[in-house]
């Protein structure tokens, strides 16, 4: 059988285990309290904490995106999001009871950009006034090309900023129409040439394969103009079609999209022009130069997957705010309420905006540990105290070890090569909570 129609099936990302369709959605303000205390203190010192803040404005919406966004042209909502992210932040410095030491700060969306740089300013200084900033600490935030100004660049800079991912996508004109996403690449050139002029050492380019009238051609056109530009890093993301979750994707059909052997020679061609380009792959849908820090982490050993992707810097506590964000302090995680209305609501009122939370057990501890290590290092080995609780996913793994897409051998997994197309496929037989109770609906996009 082809092994991209064997294995194409709805599969997790894996940025978390358990997956958060698969929490246990409990809503425990004060335990969620107390865990995150705990992990605070036994890490602060040692590895510092990260902060992610999602700004979910957006002035249109771009069709292919699943993320939580508010669409407006009103720029009214800046300032009372800002006041209530500082309120959040400020609720969690009574949680920590101590001053944080900053490892991370990642400004996600939404559309970052959207807000001006002095509000960005407010908001930030306010943070690291209260906090120490670790001498390796790198702060990121994702940016627009049509409406990043050389005052955002050179604001978030001034305060600490080295690295910016900018959502290129692709650069087709036909292709931009139908997911309503346009920058032309003189664009993109202008605020690239602009961030390197300014100091950022790291530059990000986010790129879609899978999109509506995506051609072989044309990727490979995109691609080409991306390769001049020459960005510190890529990521290569598979297009994910959830129009059950998110509707504006119906502007376009399933008739539209590449798919199976089509789409898979889209990321296969990608790959082969990064690699030919001096890029070095790095986990799952990411690329990076061989100087960069992510290439250097994935040598080291060192390299983590959090909620906000890759990265080379591990903490143990992260700390999300906003509207729909997730915090993770290893042992337990919770998401923030999903709309703008409850969150300031809630803020208002003095409370953590927490939506549900899910408490890890024993078990959970160990698998995630498991599909970190596969999602990082494409390897994982195990005790024999782990082997009985292993023992359904070594089962569901001999599928894939005929295939020859992982090798099981003294105690370890091993993915392969051949292996590493199919790496989500691979995690998922780790995923007990996935097995034991599957959906009976559409919940994750295909693996391929």
């Amino acid at each position: 059988m082809n092994l991209i129609a064997k294995y194409n099936v709805q599969t997790p990302r894996y940025t978390s285990y358990p997956t958060v369709p698969y929490w246990d959605n409990t809503v425990d303000v004060e335990l969620w309290k107390q865990k995150v205390h705990t992990s605070f203190i036994e890490s602060n010192e040692k590895d510092g904490i990260s902060i992610y803040i999602h700004l979910p404005y957006c002035e249109s919406l771009c069709t292919y995106c699943a993320c939580n966004t508010r669409i407006t042209v009103n720029h009214a909502v800046e300032a009372p999001y800002i006041a209530a992210l500082i309120k959040e932040w400020n609720l969690y410095l009574e949680v920590l009871k101590e001053e944080p030491r900053i490892k991370e700060i990642h400004l996600g969306g939404g559309t970052p950009t959207f807000f001006s740089a002095t509000h960005l300013k407010e908001l930030i200084e306010t943070i690291l006034s209260t906090s120490i900033v670790c001498a390796d600490a790198e702060f990121s935030f994702e940016a627009h090309p049509d409406n990043t100004t050389k005052e955002h660049l050179q604001t978030l800079f001034n305060l600490g900023f080295k690295r910016v991912s900018f959502g290129i996508q692709d650069f087709d004109l036909k292709v931009q129409k139908a997911i309503h996403r346009f920058q032309s690449f003189e664009q993109v050139k202008k605020v690239l040439d602009e961030a390197r002029a300014i100091g950022y050492n790291s530059i990000n380019f986010d790129l879609i394969y899978g999109l509506p009238f995506q051609t072989l051609d044309s990727v490979v056109d995109t691609i080409n103009q991306v390769i001049l530009l020459k960005p510190d890093r890529i990521a290569f993301y598979s297009y994910a079609h959830v129009p059950w979750i998110k509707p504006g994707q119906r502007s376009f059909t399933e008739k539209d999209l590449p798919v199976d052997a089509e789409k898979r020679k889209l990321y296969e061609t990608g790959k082969e022009m990064f690699i030919k380009a001096r890029y070095k792959e790095i986990g799952m849908d990411h690329f990076a130069l061989p100087e960069e820090s992510l290439h250097i982490a994935l040598n080291q050993g060192k390299l983590h997957r959090n909620f906000m992707g890759y990265t080379h810097n591990y903490t143990k506590l992260l700390i999300g705010l906003g509207v729909s964000s997730i915090s993770d302090c290893w042992t337990a995680f919770s998401q923030n309420v999903k709309t703008v209305e409850e969150y300031l609501e809630l803020i208002s009122r003095g409370v953590l905006p927490v939506s549900k939370n899910h408490f890890l057990t024993e078990e959970d501890l160990i698998l995630r540990q498991h599909i970190l290590n596969l999602m990082c290092t494409y390897h994982t080995e195990w005790n024999k105290e782990q082997t009985l609780l292993l023992t359904e996913a070594l089962e569901r793994l001999q599928d894939l070890v005929q295939d020859g897409l992982v090798s099981i051998k003294n105690q370890s997994a091993i993915v392969t090569e051949k292996g590493k197309p199919f790496i989500r496929n691979i995690c998922m037989c780790f995923d007990n909570r996935y097995y034991s109770k599957v959906a009976q609906s559409k919940v994750f996009s295909s693996s391929i």
